[in-house]
C-alpha cells in the first residue's frame, strides 16, 4: 500500500470530498484529465520551484550584488529543499533517493565540465571547481518528481524486467556518460537494449476513478521531453550553457532527448531501491469512499 505524506492525504480527502460528486458518465474523462494534470503539476513542485528562481534570477537578480548569482540559487535551493520535508511534502524515505540523485549528478558535471560539455559562469564561492552546487538540485529535482509521481499515482508494472538487469544497463548508461570521451560511443546499443529489456513492460497508473496503462517505454519519452523542455529554459535563464549557446542562446538540440531517455533508466533504477515495482495484480490502496473503481482495460 503506498501512503500519502501527511500534506496529501489532507488534499487528497478534501480533493475527493469535492471531486466524489463528478458525473461518472460523458464529463467522467475530463475530470480525469483535470486530476492528471493537478497531480503532474504537484509530482513537479520541487523542479517547477527551482526553475521559476532560476527565472527570477536572470530577469530580476542584481548586477554587482555582493552575493553571486550562483550562491543565491544555491542557498535558494536548499531552502527549497528543506521546506519540501519539514512541511511534509517529502517524506525521509525519499530524501535518500533525492540526495543520491544529486551526488549522483554532481560526479557527472564535475567531470562533463571538465570536458567541455557545457559551461556555468566561473563566480560565487559555494561550487566544486568550475561547477555550482545548485547544479546537483536539478538532478534532485528529476528524483523528487520521480519519487512523488511514483506515489500520486500509484504506479504498478507488468513484465517488468528483473531488478538486477535494470541495475546492470543502467550502470552502463553512467558509465558510457563518461567512457565516450575517449572510446566508443555506445548510446545507441544502450538504446537498443533499453527497448529489448523494457519493451514488454506496462506502467498502470491511477489517476482518479480509473485506472490506464501505457508501455514504460513511451512514459521514458514522454519524461525526457518534458525535461528537454525545462532544460531550455534553464539555459536561457544562464544557469549553463552548451558551447553553441556562448555566441547566443538557441533551443538545446534535439539529440539530448536521446541523453535524458537514457537519463531515465537510471532514474528507474534509483526510484526502484526506494519502491520495488509492484504488479497490478499485487493489493492496491483502497479508494476512498464513494469513488468507485472503474477499469480501463487494465
Amino acid at each position: 500500500m503506498r501512503s500519502f505524506t501527511s500534506v496529501e492525504r489532507r488534499l487528497d480527502e478534501r480533493a475527493h470530498r469535492f471531486l466524489d460528486n463528478a458525473p461518472a458518465g460523458r464529463r467522467s474523462g475530463f475530470t480525469e484529465f483535470m486530476v492528471f494534470g493537478v497531480k503532474q503539476a504537484w509530482a513537479c513542485i520541487f523542479g517547477g520551484a527551482l526553475l521559476a528562481v532560476l527565472m527570477a534570477a536572470r530577469l530580476w537578480y542584481p548586477e554587482g550584488a555582493a552575493l553571486a548569482r550562483n550562491d543565491f540559487l544555491t542557498i535558494a535551493a536548499v531552502v527549497i529543499q528543506i521546506l519540501m520535508v519539514v512541511t511534509g511534502l517529502e517524506t525521509l524515505r525519499e530524501l535518500r533517493v533525492i540526495v543520491l540523485f544529486h551526488l549522483v549528478g554532481t560526479v557527472m558535471e564535475l567531470f562533463k565540465t571538465d570536458v567541455g560539455s557545457w559551461s556555468y559562469e566561473a563566480e560565487g564561492f559555494l561550487r566544486i571547481g568550475a561547477v555550482p552546487l545548485f547544479s546537483g538540485f536539478m538532478y534532485a529535482a528529476v528524483g523528487s518528481y520521480m519519487v512523488r509521481v511514483y506515489r500520486l499515482f500509484d504506479l504498478r508494472f507488468a513484465s517488468y524486467p528483473r531488478r538486477w538487469i535494470t541495475a546492470i544497463v543502467a550502470g552502463g548508461i553512467y558509465a558510457n556518460f563518461f567512457t565516450h570521451h575517449y572510446i566508443w560511443d555506445l548510446r545507441w546499443v544502450l538504446l537498443a537494449a533499453v527497448v529489448i529489456i523494457f519493451g514488454r513492460c506496462v506502467m498502470h497508473f491511477r489517476v482518479f476513478r480509473r485506472r490506464f496503462r501505457m508501455p514504460l517505454v513511451i512514459a521514458f519519452l514522454l519524461v525526457a521531453l518534458f525535461i528537454w523542455i525545462a532544460e531550455n529554459i534553464a539555459t536561457w535563464s544562464g544557469a549553463w550553457l552548451y558551447p553553441s549557446q556562448v555566441d547566443g542562446w538557441h533551443l538545446v538540440p534535439l539529440d539530448k532527448l536521446v541523453a535524458w531517455f537514457l537519463l531515465m533508466i537510471i532514474s528507474v533504477v534509483l526510484v526502484a531501491w526506494v519502491y520495488k515495482p509492484e504488479s497490478p495484480e499485487e493489493p492496491a490502496e483502497a479508494l476512498p469512499a464513494g469513488a468507485a473503481e472503474v477499469s480501463s482495460g487494465s
